[in-house]
């Protein structure tokens, strides 16, 4: 599925099963030595889709490890991102001369706890889930606005190192497209480069996952932008109604 919402020059891979502990390289077990079982299955999961990524990207085989906050460091030459939920794994990579910055989600395919929507949600977004609603019903609409938003907070922060809240991006859907944009708002903006005011994206729902996708192109010269960082693994800190476990 995460092909469909990536452009051809990024390398993906998904999983919608488990696999074993044991794919991981030493290096990278130790880092979740001491986590529950359900931690160590979905980083296994993960990691293993990033070393297929990488590989079919042409990177170097190498233990994919973790800053001190808990980031994957990828390769020096590499853009990537990790996303996991309940059955589904994913990871995307790209070479950095093409790619500034990827960001990816999925969520399952379930309404939003009620009160969640206008926690996340700007009133202008309230208003298109509920006209999306209506006009094209048999999709969570409001699950996929917040799967948007966290796409763009994960292709946000590699390149700020800023927090960005639920209401600094405002966001719009084409239901026929499957496409969506995000414009970051004032006052998140003022500390940021003006580039990275509007993101676009692309979105899907599909055997019970809602995934959403942003690649931000690397500058013409070939050069990532300054202050770029690990991609995040994680989410921004979780919505508890709604975190993925």
């Amino acid at each position: 599925m995460i092909e469909e919402v990536l452009p051809s020059h990024v390398r993906a891979f998904e999983a919608f099963e488990h696999v074993p502990f044991s794919t991981l390289r030493p290096q990278e077990a130790t880092l979740v030595a001491k986590a529950v079982e359900g931690r160590r299955r979905e980083f296994a999961t993960a990691r293993y889709c990033a070393h297929q990524a990488l590989d079919a990207l042409g990177a170097p085989d190498a233990p994919l490890l973790a800053t001190p906050r808990g980031l994957p460091v990828w390769p020096e030459a590499v853009r990537g991102a990790i996303t996991h939920t309940t059955g589904y794994h994913a990871a995307a990579v790209a070479d950095a001369s093409r790619v500034a910055a990827l960001g990816i989600d999925a969520e399952p395919d379930r309404p939003l706890p009620g009160g969640v929507l206008e926690s996340i949600a700007l009133p202008e977004e309230i208003a298109q889930v509920t006209r999306l609603t209506a006009r094209h019903p048999g999709i969570n609409w409001d699950k996929l606005l917040f799967s948007t938003k966290e796409s763009v907070y994960k292709a946000w922060f590699p390149q700020t190192s800023l927090a960005l809240e639920f209401e600094d991006a405002l966001i719009r859907i084409d239901p026929v497209g499957r496409t969506f944009s995000a414009r970051v708002l004032p006052p998140a903006l003022v500390a940021a480069e003006p580039g990275l005011s509007t993101f676009a994206g692309r979105w899907l729902v599909r055997r019970g996952i809602v995934l959403t996708a942003i690649t931000m192109d690397a500058p013409t010269s070939g050069r990532a932008p300054a202050g770029h960082r690990p991609d995040p693994e994680h989410k921004r800190p979780p919505i508890t109604s709604v975190s993925s476990p």
